[in-house]
C-alpha cells in the first residue's frame, strides 16, 4: 500500500468520518477518493468494509441534520448563502429549487451523486419543513447509496486501485502541479464566464429604487414574478399587479407578454 491509503489505514474510521463530515458541511474536500480508498483497503482484507459504511453514513448524517436544522431555523437565507459562495450563484437557487419541487424528498436519494445538490438539498428540506422522520429516512437512504457505491467499486478494483495509485505516486511533484492546473483553469474560466454574463447582465438591469419611481410616475410596466413556486409559496408577498410565472412557462408562454411597453422581471 501506498501513502494516502497507508494513511487511511493506520488513522481508520476516525479520518472518514472526519474527511465525509467536512465535505458534507460544504469544504471542498472530496470524499469519493477515500471512499475509494477505503474499500481498497477493505478489499485487501486491511480495513472493515462494515465499518468504514457505517462510519460514512453517520458522518454524512450528521452533517446533513446540522444543514436541516439551519434551513428551519434561518429559512431562504442559508440557501442565499450557500448558492452565494458556489461557482454558478446565479441559477443555484433555481437548479435546485427545480429538482426538489419534482422530486421532493426522493431527490435525497441522488442529492450526494449530483454537485452542487448535496449541500443544498438538506437545508432546502428544512426551510420547506419536511417531516423530521421523512427527511432521517430518505437522506439515510440517499447516504448509504452514496457511499455504498464508492466503497463498492473500492471493494471490487482494490487491485487496480493500487496500482494507479502506484503510478500517480511515481510522477511525485508533477502530478501535483497537473491536478493545480486543471483546478485554476477551471476555476479561472467560471470566473471568466460569470464575469461575461454579469456584464450583459448589466445592461438590463433595473434597481428597486428605479423601479419604485417609475411606478410612483405612473409609468405603464408589466411587472413578472418569477420566483420559483416553492419561494412563492415560502413568501407569497408581491408587488402589486405583478404577474406571477416561473421561468419555465415564461419560455413556452411568452405571448401573454405585451409587446408595447415595458418588462420588468424580478425573481428574489
Amino acid at each position: 500500500m501506498h501513502g494516502p491509503l497507508e494513511f487511511l489505514l493506520r488513522h481508520g474510521a476516525l479520518v472518514l468520518f472526519a474527511w465525509v463530515f467536512a465535505e458534507q458541511l460544504g469544504l471542498p474536500l472530496p470524499a469519493i477518493p477515500l471512499l475509494l480508498a477505503a474499500g481498497a483497503l477493505a478489499g485487501a482484507g486491511r480495513l472493515s468494509l462494515a465499518v468504514s459504511l457505517f462510519t460514512a453514513v453517520c458522518a454524512a448524517l450528521l452533517a446533513d441534520m446540522l444543514w436541516y436544522e439551519l434551513g428551519r431555523r434561518r429559512g431562504n437565507r442559508v440557501l442565499q448563502w450557500l448558492c452565494r459562495i458556489s461557482f454558478e450563484p446565479d441559477s443555484c437557487v433555481r437548479r435546485t429549487e427545480g429538482v426538489f419541487a419534482r422530486h421532493g424528498a426522493r431527490s435525497l436519494l441522488v442529492a450526494k451523486f449530483l454537485p452542487g445538490l448535496s449541500t443544498v438539498a438538506p437545508p432546502l428540506a428544512g426551510i420547506f419543513r419536511m417531516r423530521l422522520a421523512r427527511f432521517l429516512l430518505f437522506d439515510a437512504a440517499g447516504a448509504l447509496l452514496w457511499a455504498g457505491s464508492f466503497l463498492g467499486l473500492g471493494f471490487a478494483f482494490s487491485g487496480e486501485l493500487e496500482r494507479i495509485a502506484g503510478g500517480a505516486l511515481s510522477l511525485g511533484g508533477s502530478l501535483f502541479v497537473l491536478l493545480a492546473g486543471a483546478l485554476a483553469g477551471y476555476i479561472g474560466w467560471k470566473f471568466i464566464a460569470r464575469q461575461r454574463f454579469l456584464r450583459e447582465l448589466r445592461i438590463a438591469r433595473i434597481t428597486p429604487e428605479e423601479l419604485k419611481q417609475k411606478l410612483e410616475a405612473g409609468e405603464d410596466l408589466v411587472i413578472v414574478d418569477l420566483r420559483h413556486a416553492l419561494d412563492f409559496d415560502a413568501a407569497p408577498e408581491t408587488i402589486p399587479g405583478a404577474l406571477h410565472m416561473d421561468a419555465q412557462e415564461l419560455q413556452e408562454r411568452n405571448e401573454r407578454l405585451p409587446r408595447d411597453r415595458e418588462v420588468i422581471l424580478y425573481c428574489t
